[in-house]
């Protein structure tokens, strides 16, 4: 086999060439040719964590929030960075209880609402030691 012939401007073909016969191109140092339309994988990190020190998971427990898809054992994404608001579902502290609820604050008012009618909302007094932990982003489902 004349590998002059096989690689040169007049190519006609390969048809006559075996398996064998075909060199193999020592490609050391050169990326292939589709890597440069590959797609890297998806970095959940990435897509779902805007400050990674301020982000928590954590499990849930009960199904308090059932009405907004977050039952038992499911997984929730926590950012203590982001300021809650109102709608918003949060992980509070409430006299030393942590709770999964949504936010609703209004001019003269804090309550706590859950997602359940076996539940009722909590209206935050002004004597209660109330704080919020931290705003939920994402949740992440147990199948």
């Amino acid at each position: 086999m004349e590998i002059e012939n096989f690689l040169s401007a007049e190519y006609k073909g390969s048809k006559q060439f075996k398996q064998q016969d075909v060199p193999n191109a020592d490609a050391t140092g050169f990326g292939a040719a589709t890597d440069d339309y590959m797609e890297r994988g998806i970095d959940l990190n990435e897509r779902l964590i805007k400050n990674k020190p301020a982000t928590f998971f954590m499990r849930v427990s009960g199904n308090s929030m059932a009405g907004a898809c977050i039952h038992d054992g499911d997984i929730v994404i926590v950012d203590r960075s982001t300021k809650p608001q109102s709608g918003k579902i949060i992980i509070a502290i409430l006299n030393g209880e942590m709770l999964i609820r949504r936010f609703e604050k209004t001019f003269h008012r804090i309550r706590l609402v859950p997602e359940t009618p076996k539940l009722s909302p909590i209206e935050i007094s002004e004597y209660a030691e109330f704080s919020v932990w931290g705003v939920v982003t994402y949740i992440i489902k147990t199948v």
